[in-house]
């Protein structure tokens, strides 16, 4: 390879990647196809320069094995390289687009994660998903025995009592043929339940392995599975300049849609990592629902505010609380508890 190179643009795939370099100055000096054999070799030889990629499936691995040959890598959020795009999509195009977004001197990069990190959220994912199927197979149950008339209480939990009649044989209620089909369905929920509960005592073990998640979850409204995304989630807290930063990067802020010197502010921007948002909301809505009126904070929101629009801005003073315990260390609560 040519040693005028000083950036490369990589458009990652399954099989056939992209690679734009460019000299220092942004004009193109090679374009090559790589097959995913080639990729570490092509690095290999090429002498230390900036490498970009895009913060998609397989980038933060991608990013981590070009790092160890003394590149320095970045990774481009997907939505912020779409406008360097000059012609039609393709994959030249994208990694050409690339190249030139990452050099931009505003541009914003998404942190590497580590492979520790994507252990965790894989078993978070895998949770998501359990009681995403756990969700569905307790609809299925429901909405078939109400085609017989059998209908239960709301809520998850009371289930339970529609298990029991699917499998009280005593029961004439239920037709043989119909208690023999749902049976596969209860067998398949216990199955889902004992794996959520194996999942969560797995999260608790690196709850109490990590001293920064033992202490995010002195917080209220922060627990066990929070506390673990949020830590898995977040690279360094010195990524974000401060508290306000990252309620943003969560998506917990209002959007404008400002113009002429009128400020105009709409609903939350539900920007960022929608899990990371959707716990820390439930998380409030705990607190709010357990220390609603003996927080006298929340107590006057309450007041002149609606129920979301409580549990959002709690939301927010979370998330802002959990970065200063992570930047600045020590655990909530621990001046009152000195003062008293």
């Amino acid at each position: 390879m040519p040693n005028s190179i000083a950036l490369v643009g990589l458009d990652i795939a399954k099989s056939v990647f992209q690679a734009h370099a460019a000299d220092k100055e942004g004009r193109p000096v090679a374009r090559s196809k790589l097959k995913r054999d080639e990729v570490v070799g092509f690095f290999r030889n090429l002498a230390p320069c900036i490498v970009g990629l895009e913060a998609c499936p397989g980038g933060h691995y991608w990013a981590r094995i070009i790092r160890n040959f003394g590149h320095d890598v970045r990774l481009l959020p997907p939505q912020y390289v779409r406008p360097f795009v000059k012609t039609n999509k393709n994959d030249a195009a994208d990694a050409e687009a690339i190249s030139e977004a990452m050099v931009r001197p505003t541009m914003r990069f998404v942190p590497i994660k580590e492979e520790k990190q994507q252990e965790v959220l894989v078993v978070h994912r895998v949770r998501e998903l359990l009681i995403r199927q756990r969700t569905q197979l307790i609809n299925v149950i429901r909405g078939l025995l109400a085609e017989f008339g059998i209908v239960g209480p709301n809520r998850a939990h009371n289930i339970g009592l529609l298990t029991v009649m699917i499998e009280d044989e005593t029961d004439a209620s239920i037709a043989p043929l119909l208690r023999s089909s749902l049976r596969h369905l209860v067998t398949q929920l216990r199955e889902i339940k004992t794996k959520l509960v194996e999942i969560e005592q797995k999260l608790a073990v690196v709850a109490r392995e990590v001293e920064a998640c033992r202490r995010l979850t002195t917080i209220p409204g922060v627990g066990v599975i929070t506390a673990t995304a949020l830590i898995a989630s977040i690279r360094d807290p010195a990524d974000f300049k401060s508290g306000r930063h990252f309620a943003a990067w969560l998506g917990l802020v209002p959007r404008q849609n400002s113009t002429g010197g009128v400020d105009k502010l709409g609903g939350i921007s539900k920007r960022g990592d929608g899990y990371l948002r959707r716990l820390l909301i439930h998380g409030g809505r705990s607190v709010m629902r357990w220390r609603g009126r003996s927080w006298t904070w929340l107590a006057r929101l309450r007041d002149r505010r609606p129920a979301n629009v409580a549990v959002v801005a709690l939301a927010n003073k979370t998330a802002r609380i959990v970065w200063a315990l992570l930047r600045h260390g020590g655990v909530y609560g621990a001046p009152q508890q000195q003062a008293a």
